[in-house]
């Protein structure tokens, strides 16, 4: 038998705040043994810059206009994740790095996702196999190109449905930036899509209107009022004919003009009010565990729970740290590249067969 392989795993997420980190042993397949997490955020300076470039690359163009300023963030943010892989590796050995880098454009329409990092940069100075560039082969197969965490999603349940932790069917609901939903049936079959705004709806009206990167614990969104005017004319008149139908979503497909004019209490409650309302018109019937930083907004989990009628449920209660299943799923995802295993599928980002993985560098 195959003796599993160790991978570290580095997501960092549309928020920006900072870099997730975790170290698993795995076969690839359902054997997921958890050995570290850990979260370093970025100097505030940092943070703003990724957000400025972000912003200011919202169409494939800009890509090229922009070159010089995206090579410098490109450069700035591995050096961030060496850093954190050296310390890490004084605390625990592993045999790869699964680097996601930083989404600075994606757009599934014309096909191209940009995931700025130097993975041969990371190789050479950790001295680890490392890899990266995860999306391009599902994107030429035809795919979205995400999301690519739900292949994970089904390696954990079953690793706990075996130790008996959880009945079939169930649901991983991740609220990052953007929330995307995996749900598995009775017989293991996956499923997954990217329904609606996670995060960032809410935080990019918070940073825009106030000197917070976003709303802690959805206490913001407890003291305003929900602008129904607002709420209705947007899902009709923008939601539901434009970005209501895409299987994979960017931050760059919202933005909080049509909000312009509020308060900024009654605004963070009409957005957090509007996300709850797009994710519960895209979730089944199935008992759903919520991962992400999402879930940490109070109001945002409250507002969701009255909308459906299943029941929702935190992944923590099946004593997984919610912070860190992205993190997690991109070691994995690096382990089955390592291996030769596909890593997404037509019922997961619309492929037309199943398709391998990422860039593998060894550079040292």
């Amino acid at each position: 038998m195959a003796k599993n392989l160790s991978a570290l795993g580095f997501m960092s997420g549309t928020s920006g705040d900072g870099v997730d980190a975790s170290v698993i042993d795995s076969n690839g397949k359902d054997i997921i043994n958890i050995k570290y997490n850990r979260f370093d955020p970025y100097p505030i300076s940092l943070s703003k810059r990724i957000h400025k470039v972000k912003e200011r690359v919202s169409k494939i163009q800009d890509l090229l206009k922009y070159s010089l300023e995206v090579k410098e963030l490109e450069r700035e943010i591995t050096d961030f994740h060496i850093d954190i892989a050296i310390k890490i590796l004084k605390e625990i050995d592993y045999d790869l790095i699964g680097f996601h880098g930083h989404t600075i454009y994606h757009n599934s329409d014309e096909k191209i996702s940009k995931q700025i990092g130097l993975g041969a940069h990371l190789s050479k100075k950790t001295n680890k196999t490392v890899v990266y560039d995860f999306r391009q082969n599902d994107l030429k197969n035809g795919g979205e190109g995400a999301p690519l965490s739900p292949v994970y999603h089904l390696a954990l349940v079953k690793s706990l449905y075996n130790k008996k932790k959880l009945k079939l069917p169930i649901s991983i609901l991740n609220i990052g930036g953007i929330a995307n939903i995996t749900e598995i049936n009775d017989e293991f079959k996956i499923s997954s899509r990217d329904i609606g705004p996670g995060n960032c709806l809410i935080d990019m009206w918070v940073r825009k209107n106030s000197k917070k990167l976003y709303d802690e614990n959805g206490n913001l969104a407890k003291k305003g009022k929900t602008d129904k005017f607002i709420f209705d004319q947007y899902l009709d008149n923008y939601y539901y004919s434009k970005i209501g139908f895409k299987r994979s979503l960017d931050t760059n497909d919202f933005d909080v003009s049509f909000a312009k004019g509020l308060s900024f209490e009654n605004g963070t409650t009409t957005m957090t009010d509007l996300t709850s309302e797009l994710l519960s018109k895209k979730i089944g019937n199935n008992d759903i565990f919520v991962s992400g930083g999402g879930r940490k907004n109070k109001s945002l989990i409250f507002q969701l729970k009255n909308k459906i009628k299943n029941k929702l449920f935190l992944i923590d209660d099946l004593n997984i740290d919610g912070d860190y299943i992205e993190s997690q799923a991109f070691a994995f995802l690096s382990i089955r590249s390592y291996l030769g295993l596909p890593i997404s599928f037509p019922s997961t980002t619309n492929c037309k067969k199943p398709s391998l993985g990422g860039v593998i560098v060894k550079n040292f």
